[in-house]
């Protein structure tokens, strides 16, 4: 029990990446549209509570608070998303690319957590190294898009963070291991 309270946040992100990455493998199309669809209605929704809150607010206070422009922003956005979610898809090389920088971020704090478990003389740095340079790697694969489809493209990123998701479990149960 000890672990979860330790660990529960790296858990669920683990379980949370499977979860992703099995979804992209087996429609990552569908998947994608599905997520601009569901943004969208969550920024419609936050669209119509901004409007209504600017007209349920006194006119000085409701100047200040630019809610009316916030919500009618989200209301379009939202709008946008929901129906023309193919143009995200086709724009995909940008979200391709800030994935990537994501990815690679990420690569840089493991990075840094293999050399602080090396400065420590912890036994499993070397997990942590090995899931920097997986993160890494991949994230410079995904970086320069080689690819030539888009599903394709997805697909390969759906292997990755399975790759990433197992390779943090391995290192996380490695760790947990030597704290028992």
């Amino acid at each position: 029990m000890n672990i979860l309270k330790q660990h529960g946040f790296s858990i669920l992100l683990c379980l949370f990446e499977l979860q992703i990455g099995i979804l992209l493998l087996i429609d990552p199309m569908g998947f994608t549209s599905g997520i601009m669809i569901a943004v969208g209605v969550l920024l419609i929704a936050v669209g119509i509570w901004l409007v209504v809150r600017y007209f349920q607010t006194n006119a000085l206070e409701a100047a200040l608070g630019r809610k009316l422009t916030a919500g009618l922003a989200a209301l379009i956005l939202g709008l946008f998303l929901v129906f023309r979610s193919a143009w995200f898809v086709k724009t995909f090389s940008v979200l391709t690319l800030v994935y990537g920088l994501t990815i690679l971020v990420t690569g840089l704090i493991k990075t840094q957590q293999a050399v602080d478990s090396i400065r420590l003389k912890s036994r499993g740095w070397w997990i942590d190294a090995a899931t920097a340079v997986l993160a890494i790697a991949g994230a410079l694969v995904i970086i320069c898009n080689p690819f030539e489809t888009t599903t394709i493209l997805w697909r390969f990123i759906g292997i990755t963070l399975l790759v990433e998701a197992v390779a943090d479990g391995v290192a996380l149960l490695s760790r947990s291991r030597s704290e028992w």
